[in-house]
């Protein structure tokens, strides 16, 4: 018996697809085209009103605004990847970040890895987030030239600031590094910051004041070269989902746990699970409803 109601749902979809010019071959193939294909194609943002849709790592964004290639104190990286859009609310943040920054002696601001793609949605590579234009990712490379060609911001790379598997800090990390995370921390708009646990005991160890922004400190894999700044949903967004707030206090503790495990692992177990199975990559119906609009947008 034909389902009806799935039946209804592809043909909304395809009809989505054909308006943003993603239908060129069979309905059945691209009704399961990766939508990070269908986002990843778009070279700029929706014409609608800004508004993140869904969650971090499963929605969109509509009505993008592209960070400039480079501004006062800040210059966007890897233009190649056109990733220096988000949300208004998104790129203001970025702007005053860069400002307090560049008040850091050997800083002249902040070099802007990944934000959001033009309209958000699952990216070609990388990140399973970054998906509704709340995300930045901001070097550790301090920011001492801010007129790097669109070359050499292809070429360079951030450093390391881990050692011992990011149990430490290494001898590159600094003060400023310490300072521009709390000032990004103590901005109300923030939700969390993400950063190689090895950091946060440092910050921990060395914060003498108010310790309350560093709950929003969130020991995380990798994150050594860089590290991940969310924004909460913006106020009146009903179609965004916030994360879930951080667990009380200053987090500290379980960041202790963090290097604890990562200085003494904790042996395999004895008869190894089995491996889950592999999820496959999303697709437009996987997505918020309203990204159907934003894919198909001029």
């Amino acid at each position: 018996m034909v389902n009806i109601k799935k039946l209804i749902q592809r043909v909304v979809l395809v009809g989505a697809l054909a308006l943003s010019g993603a239908v060129n071959g069979p309905i059945s193939a691209q009704a399961d085209t990766p939508a990070k294909q269908l986002f990843g194609s778009k070279r700029s943002g929706s014409s609608q009103k800004p508004a993140p849709f869904g969650s971090y790592a499963k929605g969109c964004l509509a009505g993008g605004e592209q960070l400039a290639q480079t501004g006062p104190t800040w210059q966007a990286m890897r233009l190649s990847r056109n990733r220096n859009w988000g949300h208004p609310e998104l790129i203001d943040f970025v702007k005053d970040l860069s400002r307090k920054a560049a008040r850091q002696p050997g800083w002249n601001g902040l070099y802007v890895g990944d934000m959001s793609q033009p309209r958000g949605g699952p990216m070609l590579s990388g990140h399973r987030s970054h998906q509704i234009g709340l995300d930045v990712d901001i070097w550790m490379l301090p920011a001492k030239k801010l007129n790097l060609s669109v070359g050499a911001r292809e070429s360079i790379s951030s450093i390391s600031m881990r050692r011992a598997k990011g149990a430490f800090v290494n001898s590159s990390w600094t003060r400023a590094h310490h300072e521009i995370l709390k000032a990004a921390a103590k901005d109300k708009r923030v939700a969390r910051i993400f950063v190689f646990p090895g950091a946060k005991v440092q910050m921990c160890k060395d914060e003498k004041g108010n310790r309350k922004w560093l709950r929003k400190i969130r020991p995380w894999y990798g994150h050594h070269y860089h590290f991940h700044v969310r924004l909460k949903c913006p106020k009146g967004m009903r179609g965004c989902v916030d994360q879930a707030p951080p667990p009380p206090g200053d987090g500290c503790q379980d960041a202790v746990n963090w290097v604890n495990d990562i200085l003494h692992p904790k042996p395999p177990p004895p008869t190894p699970p089995k491996p889950s199975k592999p999820r496959g990559p999303l697709t437009l119906s996987d997505l918020p409803n309203q990204c159907r609009s934003v894919l198909s947008s001029r």
